[in-house]
């Protein structure tokens, strides 16, 4: 559990770190506009997108121990070169190819998490790894507070710095886990270390036979992902009502986390402070985020918190919009941390509430990739949300936001109605 997160920790500061990139001079220096910055992250989701399905295909045969500390290594080799990016091209590459190397990352994770804990253990343990990326997010403006005091090192600006040690850590983290992740629930060695048990006997007939007791179809696992798990993946309907959800929900926080730091700035607070107090709100996060999963695994409430975080990050946009007529930095700044507290974790609660409508393994995996296949789509239409022509209020955004964010309250509305239809059908 500590590993997947550390991994998924790497892997928002890589992504992230662009956000705090542009408070120092990098458009400038790449010779970028915002438009062109807003594609490069479009980029990056893409291509997640088209290879999610495939990565988590071959984590499927190969085993997450190898498969995901390969991503480790990739992605943050693809971070660290992005210091060197000089021009547009250069940019876009860079952007792409972080994408493609992260791709079969989160869902590989949650796949892996799947099979090594129990039903009524998902949404905590689901939760927990979705840390990584709240931790991420938030000390990744705490971390370039301090880095871009660098700038005019060796001659060099701060964000080299940001893109050179966030990709070192990321490295030396791949290393840890292909010393300690287990290769798969049915193979508990580490890749690094083959011979080494990390289990011992009686442990590890512990771990297999109490998920074998929940979820028999768990030790049941194929060699290959073949045409029929497709199928049933993708015949399932309530999996894409989860997909739509997230797709409304993850989409304009992408646009809002990545200028976060901007409109801060555009309060009145110095460009280095801003990235500061960006971090202040995905702090507080984390306690939130953990009493919604608790009370989702204690009290077998899936729906209803998913509903309530989808409709917290609703209203975070609803203060932000009612703000921008309000000349009040400390008032603005309120708005900006409540939709950093409930912008993220609807979508953990969303997957653990989809992944109990899967079957067998296969399908819980494709659903997995689909998911986070739809939160990169998401972030795809995302990253165009917030434009130059209207900053620094942004209040076309924040209008389409909401909107947005009401699709997917609606959605996860019916879904629940469906669900309680169906308990009282039983009963």
């Amino acid at each position: 559990m500590p590993l997947l997160t550390l991994g998924f920790f790497c892997l928002q500061l890589d992504r992230g770190n662009i956000a705090n990139a542009i408070t120092d001079t990098f458009m400038e220096d790449v010779g970028i506009t915002q438009f062109q910055f807003n594609v490069g992250q479009e980029l990056l989701s893409l291509g997640i997108v088209l290879f999610e399905i495939p990565s988590n295909m071959i984590l499927y045969k190969v085993g997450p121990g190898k498969w995901l500390t390969l991503h480790l290594f990739f992605f943050g080799l693809v971070s660290t070169f992005q210091a060197f990016q000089h021009n547009y091209a250069g940019y876009l590459a860079t952007r792409f190819f972080l994408g493609v190397s992260e791709s079969g990352y989160i869902p590989g994770g949650l796949w892996t998490l799947s099979t090594w804990y129990t039903r009524k253990e998902t949404a905590k343990r689901v939760m927990i790894f979705f840390f990584g990326n709240q931790l991420g997010q938030a000390f990744a403006k705490l971390i370039a507070y301090g880095i871009l005091h660098m700038k005019g090192v060796a001659g060099y600006p701060g964000w080299f710095w940001l893109f050179i040690v966030m990709g070192a850590f990321t490295i030396a983290s791949g290393i840890v886990v292909g010393f300690c992740l287990p290769d798969a629930f049915h193979n508990p060695h580490s890749w690094f270390l083959p011979q080494v048990n990390i289990f011992t006997e009686r442990e590890l007939h512990i771990l297999q036979t109490r998920v074998r007791i929940d979820d028999p179809n768990k030790m049941n696992k194929k060699q290959h992902i073949g045409i029929a798990a497709f199928k049933k993946a993708f015949s399932n309907w309530r999996i894409w009502v989860h997909v739509f959800i997230t797709l409304g929900n993850n989409g304009p926080f992408r646009g809002f986390d990545t200028y976060g730091p901007t409109i801060i700035r555009s309060f009145g607070f110095p460009s280095l402070t801003s990235n500061a107090l960006a971090a202040v709100g995905l702090f507080l996060q984390v306690p939130v985020s953990f009493g919604f999963s608790y009370i989702s695994d204690r009290f077998n409430k899936r729906g209803e918190t998913t509903i309530l975080a989808v409709a917290m990050h609703m209203f975070g946009y609803i203060l932000n919009r009612i703000f921008t007529e309000i000349n009040k930095r400390g008032v603005r700044y309120f708005g900006v941390v409540w939709t950093q507290t409930f912008a993220s974790f609807p979508h953990p609660l969303n997957i653990t509430w989809m992944s109990l409508t899967c079957t067998d393994p296969e399908e819980r995996s494709l659903a997995m990739a689909m998911i986070i296949m739809s939160a990169n789509i998401a972030a795809i239409y995302g990253a165009q949300l917030f434009q130059a022509d209207e900053r620094p209020l942004y209040r076309r955004a924040f209008d389409s936001n909401i909107g947005i964010l009401a699709f997917a309250l609606v959605l996860a509305c019916i879904r629940y109605g469906h669900e309680v239809y169906q308990k009282r059908r039983v009963e």
